[in-house]
């Protein structure tokens, strides 16, 4: 396939834009397939600035990309206006120290192992989801602390920790984020796993109401903060609940290592008012899933819907 001389103007258009050019599917902000956005996510761990084409808005460019290169697939990385390659070729350069080189990047030294405890639940779990195959479980955290635990097999350049008796693989930049790391197995919501993370920066977390219920029921400290109305109110509310219009200068008054629960109706509004306070400085600030309409469903049906 030939590719035409707008769509080759429009490519080269791009090259000379950006010295590090990444023709991808979505983009860096939004990746819509798996390959580009582990490409994404090294050339972030790389941390050199890099511009991103999207071909899906494009079938011309789509097209014209694979035959200007007489590459089939995409993502496609360039530097300097040169082909790099995709996917498989950029993971091997980066674990090899290459992309890095290339990129004008000093390569870090590689991390120690990172001491991570499975809790006697979350041991189980793995153990049972091990098929036997010979693959290890692998831990990723990207840059923004989210997290995928999986089996699969060894890559160039792993990290290998035993944690509880398990092994756990990962990749240098997992291995930067993990240290002190919890991992435990929760059976509310049919099983899942939950990661405390002391090198997590802060955020709003997710708490199902069966979360709530049994933090009221261990009599864990916090404060339940309901962002509704008052008419909203007045129909239906969790009894414990503070009302932010009328408790926000106390609530701001309190150290910052309180836990804060924020709820509205199906949890949308308080979780803008859970980012407010987590911009405050608030560092322990949960969001209800669900809001009261969840609570009213699955914990506590004398409290009225609407």
């Amino acid at each position: 396939m030939s590719v035409s001389e707008a769509v080759k103007a429009q490519i080269e258009g791009h090259l000379a834009k950006s010295r590090v050019v990444l023709f991808m599917k979505g983009n860096k902000h939004f990746p819509q397939c798996g390959f580009s956005a582990q490409v994404v996510k090294i050339l972030g761990e790389v941390g050199v600035p890099f511009d991103t084409v999207n071909v899906l808005q494009s079938p011309e460019l789509r097209d014209g990309i694979k035959a200007y290169t007489d590459w089939p697939t995409i993502p496609q990385l360039y530097v300097d206006k040169q082909f790099v390659g995709g996917c498989d070729i950029v993971k091997d350069l980066y674990a090899s120290g290459e992309l890095q080189t290339l990129l004008g990047a000093e390569k870090p030294a590689p991390p120690a192992p990172p001491t991570i405890t499975l809790t006697p639940g979350a041991v189980k779990a793995v153990t049972a989801a091990d098929d036997g195959s010979g693959d290890t479980l692998r831990l990723e955290i990207n840059a923004e602390f989210q997290y995928d635990l999986y089996f699969g097999p060894g890559e160039p350049g792993d990290i290998e920790t035993t944690a509880s008796g398990v092994k756990v693989r990962m990749d240098a930049a997992t291995a930067r984020r993990a240290n002190g790391m919890t991992i435990d197995f929760v059976d509310e919501q049919g099983g899942a796993f939950k990661i405390e993370n002391p090198n997590e920066p802060p955020r709003v977390r997710s708490l199902s109401v069966e979360g709530l219920k049994a933090m009221m029921d261990e009599g864990k400290p916090f404060e339940l903060v309901d962002v509704r109305t008052e008419g909203e109110r007045a129909t239906a509310k969790i009894d414990r609940a503070k009302h932010l219009d009328e408790h926000q200068k106390a609530i701001e008054a309190m150290d910052k290592d309180t836990v804060l629960v924020f709820q509205c109706h199906h949890g949308m509004r308080s979780r803008n008012a859970a980012e407010l306070f987590l911009r405050k400085g608030f560092r322990k600030v949960y969001n209800l899933d669900g809001g009261i309409d969840a609570w009213s469903l699955k914990i506590d049906p004398t409290v009225p819907r609407y």
